[in-house]
């Protein structure tokens, strides 16, 4: 979007400049002709007998050249169907408005103490209907005006002055249109392109971005594509971006619709804002993570530093090799030390305290004297689906406060120490879980 934003102001500030210039030139003349070149002074004189009389001349010349002639002396005073394209998708874009609504953008205006403009625009519904609503457009300080909706209308009205002086339109677009035919001349040239039909003129907004080199913006793993140009691929590019700007906040970004209207037509089914929106709860979700695990780090850390996670065959042997004392071993392997979901060591002595553990069985994936084995897993992933149901009933907020901690130890502390296969037959071994509603008060269950 941004490159076709810069692409609009460079071209209006180019229109602005070439209408600037032939109205510089008509006033150089009409107040000091001796200082003008020939050339100037010819151009010049026939700039103010078209600006006196709304007529571009018409020599005697091959249609073509006639053509071009013209056209090119009448774009020194006049905006052509040409310009249209450019002025109006930039009006659209920094006002938040579909085509229609720019069509009929009208002359009468109220400005208040040059900071704003007030109008009343018209926005189109199905068939002839229409809605009216007042707007104040910021105008933004000098040589920013390409930049706010208010400068850009006033501009507007400025670069149609002329046209729209011949064609008496209430409108404020009126350029003038190039009739080879005599049957179609003089002041007849000048008109409102959109007064009687709002299809006007064909705009063919796609060509223009063709023609400049606008590409749409990347996709991911895909190439940059040209560019489908329309009033409404803008008026949503500028929703998204705006929706991007305040951080997904719809009552902020909504600023010419309802934000059900915002969201359902224009935000839901754009892959920009889809892409980014799974982006920012990707981000999202990472950070809460990360926030779990350094909770359960620290809690850990005050409550031995380690749990003691012991992989493979479950018996007495194969414990005590793990470091376990033998009478620890023998009363872990036969299920003697068992606790909620995991074992425990030395119940009499926790870890933080040296008396014994008052805490509930969830707090025992942050203490040292915790024990995972093999026979546990099943259990554990009971924990994690009870959770993940928890999850769906409670607020994101709420769920990681009170069980990201604990998901966060089974997911990083416990899991990987043990090999797919053993996780996969724990799998086939898992039932549902009954403890987690039980170690909880009633008054705490969400």
């Amino acid at each position: 979007m941004a490159s076709l934003l810069a692409a609009l102001r460079s071209d209006c500030v180019a229109i602005r400049r070439r209408l600037q210039a032939g109205e510089d030139l008509l006033l150089r003349y009409r107040t000091d002709p001796a200082q003008l070149g020939s050339a100037e002074l010819d151009l010049a004189a026939s700039l103010a007998a078209m600006a006196d009389t709304g007529v571009v001349p018409r020599p005697r010349l091959a249609t073509r050249e006639l053509w071009r002639h013209r056209l090119a002396l009448a774009s020194h005073l006049f905006l052509t169907p040409e310009d249209l394209a450019p002025l109006m998708m930039l009006m659209a874009a920094l006002a938040h408005r579909n085509g229609e609504t720019v069509k009929e953008l009208p002359v009468k205006h109220r400005l208040l103490e040059d900071r704003a403009v007030e109008l009343t625009i018209v926005k189109r519904r199905r068939g002839d209907r229409r809605w009216y609503e007042q707007v104040t457009w910021e105008i933004g300080p000098a040589g920013r005006e390409l930049h706010y909706p208010g400068g850009m209308y006033l501009l507007l009205l400025k670069l149609t002055a002329r046209s729209r002086a011949w064609c008496h339109s209430p409108l404020a677009l009126a350029v003038w249109r190039n009739h080879v035919s005599p049957e179609m001349s003089g002041t007849a040239e000048h008109f409102a392109p959109y007064q009687e039909d709002l299809r006007g003129p064909d705009l063919n907004l796609s060509g223009w971005a063709r023609d400049r080199g606008v590409l749409a913006d990347p996709m991911p793993q895909l190439e940059r594509v040209a560019l489908d140009l329309s009033f409404n691929r803008i008026k949503t590019s500028m929703d998204v971006r705006r929706t991007k700007q305040l951080g997904g906040h719809l009552p902020s970004a909504a600023r010419s619709n309802t934000v059900q209207v915002l969201f359902r037509h224009y935000l839901s089914g754009d892959p920009v804002i889809t892409a980014w929106a799974s982006e920012v709860m990707a981000e999202a979700l990472v950070d809460a993570e990360q926030s779990a695990i350094a909770a359960h780090r620290r809690a850990l850390e005050a409550a031995g530093g380690s749990i003691q996670v012991v992989p493979g065959p479950v018996s007495a042997e194969a414990l005590a090799e793990a470091g376990l004392p033998q009478e620890t071993a023998e009363l872990a392997a036969v299920g003697q030390l068992d606790t909620g979901w995991a074992g425990c060591t030395d119940h009499d002595h926790h870890p933080a305290t040296g008396e014994e553990c008052q805490v509930t069985f969830l707090d025992c994936f942050h203490c040292g004297n915790c024990l995972v084995t093999r026979a546990h897993l099943p259990r554990l992933l009971e924990l994690l689906d009870a959770l993940n149901i928890r999850r769906t009933a409670m607020s994101q907020d709420d769920w990681w406060a009170r069980y990201g901690p604990v998901w966060a130890a089974i997911r990083h502390d416990i899991l990987t120490k043990f090999t797919p296969a053993e996780r996969a037959l724990a799998e086939q071994e898992k039932t549902t879980d009954a403890i987690l509603d039980l170690v909880e008060n009633p008054w705490d269950i969400p």
